[in-house]
């Protein structure tokens, strides 16, 4: 202790002592370095595992958020889409002179050959049965069944329809029958001398006081003239998106009343047209 003491006093006063602390120090390195590798090794060990486990976390966090994202992405594709279909429903309206109302499909009869559809509008809205429902680009058909809160439908092509028709071109009257295809009709008893041709616009002719006239409902597809029968074999098109449109026009006739408007649902659309 004595000789410690001393050393350091002398060491302290004559700094003889630097050069031998010096080399003790870089001397005994290699035995510091080795007492302290089992704890450098221990902490880098877990910093990478806890770094991996954190890595492993967050992108299975980025992955849901990934998955979310691209499900709210096709919403909002399916609400600019739906956005667009009403917009050019609208402007259809627009062009109208009759009183429409907004509707939305609810639901499609399944049944083989059949051409149904429910509707969300009923009587509470309006609606009643023989009533003509359009979309932006031509007829759809009419409404056969109306309860409180929803309506049912048929298509002209429903086998059970017809709506009469005249062609646009020339203002040949006659009667387009549903087929029960997805997209057909058929044009019933025109002679083989009648003046129809493939591309030629049907219109509603009006007559019969279902369907206001002038309105599109199909193009002709198909003219078949046969010698051997006294009739022409007609197909068209319908011209309405009978299997896609999702919303539909409800007319009012010209002088029928109009549904109350105090009903304050925000699902209720109304637009009157301008003459």
């Amino acid at each position: 202790m004595v000789l410690s003491i001393t050393l350091m006093v002398f060491d302290h006063r004559q700094h003889q002592l630097s050069a031998l602390r010096n080399a003790l120090t870089v001397a005994i390195y290699p035995l510091r370095y080795i007492v302290d590798l089992p704890f450098s090794a221990g902490s880098w060990l877990s910093n990478t595992l806890s770094s991996r486990s954190e890595l492993f976390a967050e992108n299975s966090r980025l992955h849901d958020e990934e998955l979310i994202l691209k499900g709210r992405l096709q919403k909002l594709f399916a609400l600019e889409a739906e956005n667009s279909r009403l917009r050019t429903l609208l402007e259809s309206s627009a062009r109208l002179r009759e009183r429409v109302l907004i509707a939305e499909l609810l639901a499609v009869d399944l049944a083989p050959f059949s051409r149904h559809i429910i509707l969300n509008k009923g009587e509470l809205h309006g609606t009643y049965p023989g009533q003509a429902i359009i979309d932006a680009e031509g007829i759809m058909g009419q409404i056969i069944e109306v309860s409180p809160l929803q309506s049912k439908a048929i298509l002209i092509t429903d086998p059970n329809h017809t709506i009469p028709v005249e062609i646009n071109r020339n203002g040949l009257r006659t009667i387009a029958v549903g087929m029960g295809e997805i997209n057909q009709l058929a044009l019933v008893h025109m002679p083989n001398n009648a003046d129809i041709l493939v591309g030629d616009l049907l219109v509603s002719s009006g007559l019969g006081g279902r369907f206001p006239s002038g309105y599109p409902v199909a193009r002709v597809s198909k003219v078949i003239r046969s010698p051997d029968s006294p009739f022409a074999k007609v197909e068209a098109d319908p011209l309405a998106a009978l299997e896609s449109s999702r919303e539909v026009l409800l007319l009012w006739k010209a002088h029928s009343p109009f549904p109350s408007q105090g009903n304050n649902s925000t699902d209720q659309t109304t637009a009157t047209a301008t003459p």
